[in-house]
């Protein structure tokens, strides 16, 4: 079968697209035939040597992939051969990744996909919709009424964050870096955005909320705990899930007088209950077409380096050349 794999770290140019085995799904796994996949930052970091897990030889590389199982495993419940299902959180932990014809997925970390929903949209929602519920759900724990401020509106975690946020009921302020951006981010349902390369995201939010915001949710390398602090309304609740190198400084008497939190997570380590959780209210979202996958750009696997370079340009580089998720075919 057809993949794309690593046998050493470094740049795009070590991934290599060819052939390897087909997998044989062991106990409690499913075999899927894979229609899609989603490229996400860890995927690069992976891939540099930038974070290391134990990994697979050769390593597949990817997350999220969605599609149709063609084979099960002893032990298998709840999926059938015919089923179409996505999954995420692979390519991890020791995991193997997800971007070939077929993989070998454990049960638990694969989920129904929707008739109605495309393969490339399950693929696309699979780790930022899951990362969106686990932070304002399982740690913000977000009410109908409370205002979020959401940084970075236009990405993959914050286009998820910015519409989970309005089902949820809650008002929501978002940022994006052109008016393009800003208008896609108006279309997913936020109620304020800015344009934080025209203006003050200070003054904007001081003037949309008044009181403060109840929810802080940074997507930046290095977060503005200053600013964030400022702008939360007492009892506010920060979620970070970006900027592992930063050391910032961090203003501990207003934090701590203010009665505010700060929430750091990781989705892959979530439990399979917790993903399970967060995938019947995602899929429940997709089906009725109230949460939508934000694809910036479709390719063929056979261009996965090229994936990575633009993935990297605007997760390092910010280079404003994505405006949403990166989805490579299997078809």
């Amino acid at each position: 079968m057809k993949a794309a794999f690593i046998e050493q770290t470094g740049a795009p140019d070590v991934i290599v697209v060819g052939d390897i085995p087909d997998p044989v799904p062991g106990p409690g796994e499913v075999l899927i035939q894979v229609h899609a996949v989603a490229v996400n930052p860890i995927d690069t970091y992976v891939r540099s040597g930038a974070i290391v897990f134990e990994t697979p030889q050769p390593y597949i590389l990817g997350c999220d992939a969605a599609g149709v199982v063609v084979a099960i495993g002893d032990g298998v419940h709840h999926c059938h051969v015919g089923d179409r299902v996505w999954c995420t959180n692979q390519g991890l932990l020791g995991r193997q990744g997800t971007f070939a014809e077929k993989i070998a997925v454990a049960e638990e970390w694969c989920f129904p996909l929707p008739d109605a929903v495309s393969y490339a949209d399950g693929a696309a929602a699979g780790l930022v919709a899951v990362t969106a519920h686990l932070g304002l759900f399982r740690e913000a724990r977000l009410q109908a009424g409370e205002t979020i401020l959401v940084i970075g509106g236009s990405g993959g975690v914050g286009s998820m964050v910015v519409q989970m946020a309005k089902l949820a009921g809650a008002t929501v302020i978002a940022t994006a870096g052109s008016e393009a951006k800003c208008q896609r981010v108006r279309e997913l349902g936020a109620d304020v955005v800015i344009n934080y390369n025209d203006e003050s995201i200070e003054e904007v939010v001081r003037e949309s909320a008044p009181k403060g915001v109840n929810v802080f949710w940074e997507t930046r390398r290095e977060p503005d705990f200053d600013l964030a602090v400022e702008l939360m309304a007492g009892r506010g609740r920060m979620i970070l899930m970006a900027g592992r190198d930063a050391r910032p400084v961090f203003p501990v008497g207003p934090f701590y007088v203010k009665e505010c939190s700060l929430h750091g997570f990781v989705m892959f380590k979530a439990t399979p209950v917790e993903m399970r959780s967060a995938a019947d209210d995602i899929n429940h979202w997709l089906a009725k077409g109230t949460l939508r996958a934000n694809v910036s750009i479709t390719l063929p696997l056979d261009q996965v380096a090229e994936a990575h370079r633009m993935q990297e340009a605007s997760t390092l580089e910010s280079s404003g050349e994505l405006a949403g998720k990166i989805v490579l075919t299997l078809e």
